[in-house]
């Protein structure tokens, strides 16, 4: 299946977990590739390993709450592949806290890049778009948007802003040819949730809302669906949220 022959993806968040498996699971469909992220040498084992089954493939080291490298990010995928026509905005950080115990630069930090960063990428992506027969976008957001997660105050802020965002981008953009999707990943297998720990003091029993009943997804089960909506085998599909988590949120 080459649903993305001859089309250009940029992947953020590249350098590991689900990003990691998106690029891959694209470039093996026959897109070209560029893969951005801040870990610079995580980010190089990535496209090492799409450019190994013979794909295309480019690293883009970007910091995604920075508007300047979003800018020069996109200007990149254009320049080296000759356009851009799907977004797929991967990257993202969480923190595990009791609320009350979350500083104001944790919070920023946690929103400039998981909703921040989403909207710089969409904004610059979708300035492309219009200009060259519209594009795909899929936007990961998470479980915690719509079923409360503890210790994640900001986290859940910021991904129920991408759910928010997603949905008014669909809206707004729908006619003029851009289509913007959402996935809702829950537990899944990747280096965040391997980070996890509950806070001192707080109530363990709280887990069960996390845990999908399946046990923990695997990073390519995200990547299958965001494959799918970034493809036109979703051309009529825009503005929807698919959850990935095991029926935990049924």
């Amino acid at each position: 299946m080459q649903r993305y022959e001859g089309r250009v993806a940029l992947v953020t968040g590249a350098a590991s977990g689900i990003g990691r498996a998106t690029a891959e699971r694209l470039a093996r469909e026959g897109a070209r590739v560029l893969c951005a992220d801040v870990q610079a040498a995580a980010l190089a084992e990535t496209v090492e390993a799409v450019r190994s089954r013979g794909a295309e493939a480019a690293a883009c080291a970007c910091d995604v709450g920075d508007e300047s490298q979003v800018r020069a990010a996109v200007r990149e995928a254009v320049q080296r592949y000759g356009g851009l026509h799907v977004l797929a905005n991967i990257a993202g950080i969480l923190r595990f806290k009791n609320t009350h115990e979350v500083s104001l630069d944790d919070w920023n930090r946690v929103l400039a890049i998981n909703l921040t960063g989403t909207f710089l990428f969409c904004r610059e992506a979708i300035t492309h778009f219009l200009g060259h027969g519209g594009g795909a976008i899929v936007n990961v957001s998470s479980s915690a948007a719509i079923q409360a997660h503890a210790w994640t105050a900001a986290y859940t802020a910021s991904k129920g802003g991408v759910l928010a965002l997603s949905n008014e981008l669909a809206i707004e953009y729908g006619r003029q040819g851009v289509r913007v999707n959402c996935v809702c990943p829950g537990g899944v297998k990747t280096p965040i949730h391997e980070e996890f720990a509950v806070p001192p003091g707080a109530d363990a029993t709280l887990v069960r809302r996390i845990l999908p009943f399946g046990g923990f997804g695997r990073p390519e089960d995200v990547a299958d669906a965001i494959a799918f909506l970034g493809s036109d085998d979703a051309r009529f599909i825009n503005g929807t949220m698919l959850r990935i988590d095991g029926g935990a949120c049924s």
